[in-house]
């Protein structure tokens, strides 16, 4: 690789870089702003509107309630994803291409879509808007993700492991719990903080199957409709703060786990 190659493609490293974290350090910045509007110049700085964003109870609450549907949902799509990935992989059968087709035919219907369904069955299911809809809907979506990243751990797996612990007369059941479950756990922790992020950060299927109580991303989306103002820089600050220490902590987890189980 010539220099001149090195230093185009290290100005496309920087102009990328550049591009993603530039808007969120102005949003972060725009939080300090001691004034209602967004804008320049900033000629007084204030922690109010971070302060705020504790000690408002409605924030605090659907902050909660977003955090209890994403936990919630990701429960269901990793147990359903995690089953799937289990009876997938490694085997043949009649109908497994189609099985796995409708499996992971929720990632790749455009969300707007997806969400107009949900709410079309939930209403011919009898099921009312609310947390348990949102919930359901999340844990829909997010099964391909959970399945797609187990099928790839699981086919890493040595067949030989599982054979041996046969051998020794462990049943399948057993042999699962203790030779293969924990092999899958860095995969099955990394795409929980996978479906984790996406279901609290997802908005059209809360909107669209939501009742009065909205999620974190409806609120925020209810705010803008009144104009930007620096609560909503504070709300999103705290946010990004939450997940990006929650993903750092995930990374060092699987790397960890990773060491430990060789791979």
């Amino acid at each position: 690789m010539t220099r001149g190659t090195r230093i185009f493609l290290s100005c496309i490293y920087w102009a990328f870089v550049l591009y993603v974290f530039v808007p969120l350090i102005l949003m972060v910045v725009m939080g300090f702003k001691d004034s209602k509007f967004i804008g320049f110049p900033i000629r007084s700085w204030t922690l109010d509107w971070y302060l705020g964003v504790f000690e408002d109870a409605e924030v605090v609450s659907v902050f909660v309630y977003s955090v209890a549907i994403a936990v919630f949902s990701t429960l269901i799509s990793v147990i359903v994803g995690t089953w799937i990935a289990v009876l997938l992989e490694g085997r043949k059968f009649w109908g497994r291409a189609a099985v796995f087709g409708l499996t992971i035919l929720p990632a790749l219907v455009p969300g707007i879509i997806s969400a107009i369904a949900f709410r079309i069955y939930a209403r011919l299911l009898g099921i009312e808007p609310g947390m348990f809809a949102i919930i359901w809907a999340h844990a829909v979506h997010n099964v391909p993700f959970v399945a797609l990243v187990v099928m790839a751990r699981l086919s890493t797996l040595p067949k030989s492991q599982t054979e041996a612990a046969r051998d020794l007369g462990a049943d399948p059941l057993v042999a699962f719990m203790r030779i293969t479950l924990p092999y899958l756990v860095p995969a099955i922790m990394g795409a929980s903080i996978f479906c984790l992020l996406l279901s609290f950060d997802d908005f059209v299927r809360s909107f669209f199957l939501g009742s009065y109580e909205p999620t974190l991303p409806v609120l925020i989306f209810a705010m803008l409709r009144s104009g930007m103002s620096p609560e909503i820089n504070a709300i999103a600050t705290v946010a990004l703060v939450l997940t990006a220490v929650l993903g750092v902590w995930a990374e060092r987890y699987m790397r960890r786990m990773n060491k430990e189980t060789g791979r």
